[in-house]
């Protein structure tokens, strides 16, 4: 899908180096289609790297896709120069008298504050709130999912002793849902995070279906109000070398981590990553764009309620 973004974007000329397909805006504005309207709110820390993993996946469709970068108020990123946020990035004030197709949260290393610490919680749960009636579907992912399933439905959030971090197998529960047309029986996730959500918890919400899983991962991708919300526990976005980067950095704080589980040619991190998750996380966002975006949004976007 050519994704319209500033070309000075630093994922631009990385995606192009990859033979993945943007254009800029010059080029957008000739093409006589409207395109989807995606928001994407960026919590992770590395934001370049994380805006980098997501366009290679929202690119390479027929249609055309513009993208609004979203950060909160009263946060200062550490690991991202502020001239690339001011550039780059929107505040939700500017934006929140309009309506998107589609709307990306991504995760956030929060995972063992309490949700009403985060010190821009107010803010996230106004934007929470706000896309319920202004977007036609939601991708949450990672601390986002467990974030937006407890302040939407309740759902706690349980803290493990040890993270879980790795690529494990996942299985369907619901093989008739569009999101997974074209999955094989099994398919493989990273999955990088210190809590996760109970089935027992979601099952008591008669709006919430469990649409995949883990038997070492546990919930993976949680559906709400019929495809409008989809909360995804996982990484799919993650590029080959994310884990790689983390599981080092989190080695060079001195931290009790252990090699990713299934992601290290014979689990020695000196042979590289193996990855066996690219073709998942590619249909995982062309289906969610195709079929509960694009298929769903109405023509005239003022109309999304």
């Amino acid at each position: 899908m050519p994704v319209n973004v500033p070309s000075s974007l630093p994922a631009v000329e990385t995606l192009r180096n990859e033979n993945i397909f943007v254009i800029d805006e010059q080029r957008a504005s000739s093409q006589d289609i409207r395109p989807l309207k995606i928001a994407i709110l960026n919590l992770m820390p590395l934001k370049i790297m994380t805006e980098t993993d997501l366009l290679r996946l929202l690119s390479n469709t027929p249609l055309q896709i513009e993208l609004d970068f979203l950060d909160v108020d009263g946060h200062v990123s550490k690991n991202t120069p502020r001239e690339h946020i001011e550039m780059f990035y929107k505040r939700f004030a500017e934006i929140k008298d309009q309506n998107y197709d589609g709307f990306i949260i991504t995760g956030a290393p929060l995972e063992k504050v309490d949700f009403e610490s985060v010190d821009y919680w107010n803010q996230l749960t106004e934007i929470f709130d706000w896309a319920k009636h202004h977007v036609t579907s939601t991708l949450y992912i990672c601390w986002a999912a467990l974030a937006g399933l407890y302040y939407n439905y309740g759902i706690p959030k349980y803290v493990f002793e040890k993270k879980i971090s790795g690529v494990f197998k996942h299985t369907i529960n619901d093989r008739t849902n569009p999101i997974f047309r074209g999955f094989d029986d099994e398919f493989y996730v990273p999955h990088s995070r210190y809590s996760e959500v109970h089935r027992d918890d979601i099952e008591k919400v008669d709006s919430l279906k469990i649409l995949s899983e883990s038997p070492d991962s546990g919930i993976y991708i949680v559906m709400g109000n019929g495809g409008r919300e989809f909360y995804i526990t996982g990484h799919s976005e993650y590029s080959a070398n994310t884990l790689d980067f983390e599981y080092k950095r989190d080695l060079q704080k001195g931290l009790p981590v252990a090699i990713p589980e299934n992601y290290y040619k014979n689990d020695n991190p000196e042979e590289g990553p193996v990855v066996r998750w690219r073709s998942h996380a590619n249909l995982l966002f062309t289906n969610w764009l195709n079929y509960f975006v694009y298929q769903e949004t109405p023509y005239d976007i003022r109309d999304i309620k």
